[in-house]
């Protein structure tokens, strides 16, 4: 009678465990089901950045799987009572999630390497746009800017052009609102401001008419010396447009041109030029919040998965009891499975 009854007890331990399991898979399922349609709607009518997904995310990806064949091993020696095989088995799984997480916050910043943040940001530079009101001349020919390459006499410039140009620059990063800048004069360097040479006197900066810069004159600047110092010109995410990154307005890809996006080679018109500085990077965000919320999870469960190593350890898990380990095995193969359609969902909408 009570082993019928320790046996029912149990059965019914089990299913309540499953169905607890099962509900979290749905309320997982419901949750990125709905950020993924959010993303293709927010995408149909508004700016949309797109570019290449970081390498480190692919190593991710290989490591989710391994830890998930792994882990089922390792329910299997459970089942069969291999006391030694199965601590070695969740050990390394549990390895194997933790370096799942590395990669990821790896790949989170190559993402920032390359211009591509969470918030904040905007697709287009519109503060500190170089030739809006500053330009440079250096040793007798002025900087262009296409795309985010800076030029000089008609070809990019090298990188000890342009690590000189920063350098120069780089005593414009700070600004104080009583105090103007103390700039040294250089040979080499000539600052225009909307077209009228400045100069140097007494480290400080004069225009032709002999007049200090005002305050938001050299906040301006400030935000121009920022963008020098990340090697940004026109957008705020490295590379070339159409080759490195691409830029899509309502579903069909822009073109860039003589610092101005076209459609099917034509000019956007103003308002959707302006609107294009404006808009925020709201792709990126998507992509950061998409995949660190399913970050968030891997890491909870490596908490459950920790407490089976330690079970593992002190002999709790075994042939009769292993409830905890199928269970744990269900949902992490299932966040692998959801990770690679979320892979595969941004690689070809995003």
């Amino acid at each position: 009678m009570n082993q019928d009854f320790e046996s029912e007890n149990k059965e019914q331990l089990e299913k309540a465990k499953k169905n607890l399991v099962y509900v979290g898979i749905f309320s997982v399922i419901m949750l990125f089901a709905g950020l993924t349609s959010a993303y293709i709607v927010s995408m149909g009518d508004t700016f949309w950045l797109k570019f290449p997904l970081p390498s480190a995310f692919w190593i991710s990806t290989g490591i989710i799987i391994a830890s998930s064949i792994v882990l089922q091993i390792a329910v299997y020696f459970a089942q069969k009572g291999k006391a030694s095989e199965l601590k070695l088995a969740v050990t390394v799984t549990l390895i194997l999630g933790i370096g799942f997480v590395y990669f990821q916050f790896k790949g989170y910043g190559q993402l920032v390497d390359n211009g591509v943040h969470f918030t904040g940001s905007h697709i287009i530079v519109s503060e500190g746009k170089y030739g809006d009101y500053f330009e440079v001349e250096m040793n007798g020919k002025f900087i262009e800017v296409n795309g985010n390459d800076y030029l000089r006499g008609g070809q990019k410039m090298s990188n000890a052009e342009m690590e000189e140009f920063q350098s120069f620059m780089s005593q414009f990063l700070i600004v104080r609102e009583d105090t103007s800048f103390k700039v040294k004069a250089s040979q080499n360097f000539k600052l225009y401001f909307e077209d009228r040479a400045m100069f140097v006197q007494n480290n400080e900066l004069y225009t032709a008419d002999s007049v200090t810069m005002k305050y938001l004159d050299r906040a301006r600047l400030k935000s121009l010396a920022v963008n020098v110092r990340d090697g940004r010109g026109d957008f705020f995410v490295k590379g070339e447009m159409g080759k490195d990154f691409h830029l899509y307005y309502k579903g069909k890809e822009l073109q860039y041109k003589n610092r101005e996006l076209q459609l099917n080679g034509t000019k956007l018109t103003s308002y959707l030029q302006i609107k294009a500085m404006e808009s925020p990077d709201t792709g990126s965000s998507y992509l950061f919040l998409i995949t660190f919320l399913h970050l968030l999870h891997i890491v909870v469960t490596l908490l459950f998965l920790g407490k089976i190593v330690i079970h593992s350890f002190l002999g709790k898990i075994n042939s009769t009891a292993n409830i905890s380990i199928r269970m744990g095995a269900i949902f992490w193969h299932f966040l692998g499975l959801l990770w690679l359609y979320l892979l595969l969902f941004l690689l070809f909408i995003h």
